[in-house]
């Protein structure tokens, strides 16, 4: 009788309102073993319903967005799912949004123009950890 084990699955959702960001968080994602992408948004309303709907392990969460901001989820979602490992992603990334995104509750912050490598790193350190 033959069992296969099932790796473990990081569940990541990605908040970001430009396609090309998006495109290529995914792409990152998609060379991480044990990650899967299970939702996507542009917006601040419907990432947190669909992050709230979907509970995934962790969010990448770009800070400006077309509707609202990254702080707005943040705040609902770090309120309403503590449990939920939140990443902000921006081009702001000056000490007092790396403060705000911390006291928000943001397990890290990372420039989107010269720590997009890092999000990669620290997710795929993250899946490693995750349980199946």
């Amino acid at each position: 009788m033959c069992s296969s084990i099932q790796a473990p699955t990081l569940k990541v959702f990605i908040v970001e309102d430009s396609p090309i960001v998006r495109e290529r968080l995914l792409a990152l994602l998609g060379s991480i073993d044990g990650a899967a992408t299970v939702g996507e948004a542009s917006s601040a309303s419907e990432a947190i319903d669909r992050i709230i709907e979907t509970q995934p392990d962790a969010v990448v969460l770009d800070l400006k967005l077309a509707e609202g901001s990254g702080f707005d989820v943040l705040r609902a979602v770090h309120e309403r799912a503590p449990g939920i490992d939140l990443y902000m992603l921006s081009n702001f990334s000056a000490e007092p949004y790396r403060r705000m995104a911390a006291r928000l509750g943001a397990r890290d912050f990372f420039d989107k123009s010269r720590e997009i490598q890092r999000v990669r790193e620290v997710l795929a350190a993250r899946a490693a950890l995750t349980p199946h």
